[in-house]
C-alpha cells in the first residue's frame, strides 16, 4: 500500500528526514511516533507531495509519488488528515465534507457517503449546517476525519490528530480509528502520543531526529526497555 525506501528531505540547506524506511501493507494500522522535531510533520508533508525528496522514493498504491501530481493522490484513494486539522472555517460543516468527497474523486453519491459519516460521528450530525469555525477542536477533529473518510479511500494518513484534544477525547477519537481499521481501511498513524498509538496499531516505526532508530509490533514497542528510555 505504501513503501518508503531511504528518503532525505531538506528544509533549505537544514537536513531534515535522512534514510527513512518503512512499509504500510494492506488492511494494517502502522504508527510513525517520535518527540517534537523527530521529523513526523515532515514524513506527512513528503508523503502528501509538498515537500519534495533530496533522496530515495516513495511508492504509494504501486505508483512513484515523484511522477505523480500532488493534486491528483486523494483520487489514488488516499485521504489525509493534516496537522491543526486545517478546515475551511469559513464555510459549512457539510461544505468541507463534501471537499474531501471532490478531491477523492469518489463513485457514488455525496448524501449516501455523507449519512455513512454521520453514523459514525453522531456529534457532527447537529453541527452539519455550522461555519466548521465555530466547532469545538474535538468536532472540528471529527470534521477533518470525515472529510479524509467520506470518499472510502483504501488508506488514510493522519499527522498528529490529537494535538490539543482533551484525555477523554483523545481515547474516544483513537477508539474511532480503530474502529475504521477494523473495516478495511489501512491507516498511517503520524502522532506523538505514543502510548494511546501503539494501543491500536499493529506495529509502530520511532522517529528520533530525522531517522528511524526502532520499528516493529507494536507491543514489542511498548515492552522495550530502551524504547520506553528514549521515548515513552
Amino acid at each position: 500500500m505504501l513503501k518508503v525506501e531511504n528518503v532525505d528531505t531538506n528544509y533549505g540547506v537544514v537536513a531534515m528526514l535522512r534514510g527513512v524506511s518503512f512499509e504500510v501493507a494492506a488492511g494494517e494500522l502502522v504508527c510513525i511516533l517520535g518527540p517534537n522535531g523527530a521529523g513526523k510533520t515532515t514524513t506527512f508533508r513528503a508523503l502528501s507531495g509538498l515537500l519534495p525528496l533530496a533522496g530515495g522514493r516513495i511508492e504509494i498504491m504501486g505508483r512513484d509519488l515523484a511522477s505523480t501530481p500532488t493534486e491528483k493522490l486523494s483520487a489514488l484513494g488516499i485521504g489525509f488528515v493534516p496537522e491543526g486539522r486545517r478546515l475551511f472555517a469559513d464555510i459549512s460543516v457539510r461544505d468541507n465534507i463534501r471537499l474531501g468527497f471532490e478531491a477523492q474523486r469518489a463513485e457514488g453519491d455525496f448524501e449516501t457517503r455523507l449519512g455513512a459519516m454521520l453514523e459514525l460521528f453522531p456529534r457532527v450530525r447537529d453541527r452539519i449546517g455550522q461555519r466548521a469555525g465555530t466547532l469545538s477542536g474535538g468536532e472540528q477533529a471529527m470534521v477533518a476525519l470525515a472529510r479524509a473518510l467520506v470518499g472510502a479511500p483504501r488508506l488514510v494518513v493522519m499527522d498528529e490528530p490529537s494535538l490539543g484534544l482533551s484525555p477523554k477525547l483523545i481515547d474516544e477519537y483513537f477508539d474511532t480509528v480503530a474502529e475504521i481499521n477494523r473495516r478495511g481501511t489501512t491507516v498511517l498513524l503520524i502522532e506523538q502520543n505514543a502510548e494511546t498509538a501503539l494501543s491500536i496499531a499493529h506495529r509502530g516505526v520511532l522517529l528520533v531526529k530525522g531517522r528511524v532508530v526502532a520499528s516493529g509490533v507494536a507491543a514489542e514497542l511498548l515492552a522495550n526497555d530502551a524504547v520506553r528510555h528514549l521515548y515513552l
